[in-house]
This record gives structure tokens, sequence and C-alpha cells, in this order.
């Protein structure tokens, strides 16, 4: 492995960082504290409508923590509810299957990586914005394509995953990848894959693969950024539009961050024309704020 220039971040080290091999992410990724187990059960029924909303709400109040905030969560203003609700059960009876299990998924997803060291140059609240921001856009074209909203939300969450696995575990590796692309004016893609040699959508393929994600969801992430017409599923193909999108709206509040390029094969193939995203848009500013609360409760 090639030897990378270090970070040029003021405190930080400037000592060079190596490339790094993907086993090694997989391996740092295997010592990642694990999922709740009900949360990877919930995984596995993605998809399934027809799961025991009655057994689903009694394996979700084993876990108190979670429960905790996911009653934060369904209080939040995002939801709207007209009275409080106090229990899993009023939670599952008021919001249904479908939006439980994205809540408690994206509950217990932002919890896992909560309380890590800060990385210079990365800003966590802005990753999280643009997470939120990119799952409103595909939630809003699924359901104007008649696909799957909740599987749509979940892979556009977890698109850009893989950065806070470099957050977590390789965070000179992150110093440096900051610096290089604030040195080149880049891409952050470009930037990782130069001076570390995998990039995001790999390392958070191989975290989606170990927490058993369906296939659909985990080729959605590795495959967000490089599509051909033709060559993707359609799950892949509203993420990588939803991606671009949120990019374009600036919802992340992020300067530093470009937009990536788009497939215009992709575009074209999505039957919405100039009003339909239009009305897409102004739905996801509008939703935008309070879901980012409903994420931080």
């Amino acid at each position: 492995m090639n030897e990378q220039s270090g970070s040029n971040v003021p405190g930080v080290s400037s000592a060079p960082v190596m490339a790094l091999d993907l086993a090694q992410v997989v391996g740092q990724i295997h010592a990642l504290p694990s999922l709740p187990a009900v949360i990877m059960e919930l995984i596995q029924s993605l998809g399934d409508d027809d799961a025991d909303t009655h057994v689903l709400a009694k394996k979700i109040a084993s876990d108190q923590a979670l429960v905790a905030k996911m009653l934060r969560v369904a209080n939040s203003s995002f939801y709207g509810l007209q009275g409080k609700v106090t229990s899993i059960q009023d939670v599952v009876v008021v919001l249904g299957l479908r939006s439980v299990r994205t809540l408690a998924m994206a509950a217990a997803v932002t919890g896992s990586f909560s309380g890590r060291n800060a990385v210079p140059g990365f800003d966590f609240n802005a990753f999280w914005r643009h997470s939120m921001g990119t799952a409103l856009c595909a939630r809003a074209l699924a359901k104007r394509l008649r696909m799957s909203e909740e599987n749509a939300f979940t892979a556009a969450l977890l698109h850009d995953i893989g950065r806070l696995v470099l957050a977590a575990c390789f965070p000179a590796h992150l110093t440096a990848v900051l610096a290089y692309r604030s040195a080149h004016d880049g891409l952050l893609l470009d930037a990782e894959r130069a001076v570390i040699g995998v990039d995001h959508a790999q390392i958070g393929e191989a975290l989606t693969a170990h927490w058993r994600f369906p296939v659909s969801i985990r080729e959605s992430v590795a495959r967000h950024h490089v599509l051909d017409a033709g060559e993707h599923t359609p799950l892949t193909g509203i993420v990588h539009i939803a991606d671009g999108i949120a990019h374009a709206l600036e919802l992340a509040g992020d300067a530093t961050c470009l937009v990536p390029p788009l497939s215009s094969g992709v575009w074209d193939t999505l039957p919405l024309g100039e009003d339909g995203f239009l009305a897409i848009f102004d739905e996801v500013e509008t939703q935008f704020e309070g879901a980012c609360q409903m994420l931080s409760a």
C-alpha cells in the first residue's frame, strides 16, 4: 500500500497515513457494537407488511433505551400527533408498522454512532442533515413511482454511512481525506479514492452487509454514485437521484459539499417531468427541519 500525505488541518498530526485495505475496514466494522437484537429482526422483516404488530411492539418494549428514544421521536413535531403517545403499543397503532420499523432503525443507527470523538473538518450534524434530506427525497420519489417508501427511506438514510465508519474507526485517514479534498476543491468521493484507496460507498456496503440489510439496500448504498442506464435497480436509481437533489437543495448547510454528477440515463427514466420534481422539492423542504428534529430527538 502506498503512503499518502498527512493532514494540513491545524492542530492535527501531519504524519502520513497508509491506504486502507477493505479487509482492514471489515475487521473494524466487526469490532463495532452490534445493533440491538430487535433491530436485527426488524431489518429482516423489511418488506413484510404482514408482520404481527403486537409481537413487534412487545419486542421493542424489551429494549428500554430504544423505547425512550422512539417515544421522543414519535412525539416530535415531525409526526404532528394530536395527543402525546406514552407507549410503544400506542406508537404502533398511531403510526403503523412501516413507520415504526423505519423509526426504530433510524433511532438505532444514529445511536450506534453517537458519542464518537470529533474529527476536525467533519461535521456530524451536516452529515445527518444531508442523510435525512436524501431519505425524504427518496421517499417522495418512491411514493410517486409506487415503490416501497420504507425501503427507499432506509436505503437513502444509510447511503453515506461509510463515512461514519471512517470517522469512528479511522479518524486520521478521514482527516487526511478532508485535507486532500480542501486542497483540490473536489468531491469527497474522489478524495477518498485518492488518499485511502477505498470509498465510503464500499465501506457502507460492508457495514450494511454486517448488519444484514436486504441485498437491495446494500446494493443501493454500494452503487449510489456510479450508475449506467439499464444497469441498476430502481431502488438504487432513486437513491442516486435523491442524493443529487439533496446536495442541490443544500439541505446540509455545508458550503464545502459539491453536487455529485448525476446520471442523465437514470434521471430520464423517471416519468415525473418538471412539475413532478418541483413538487418533490417543495415537499422535502417543508418536511426537512421537522425531520431533522426527529432524528436528533
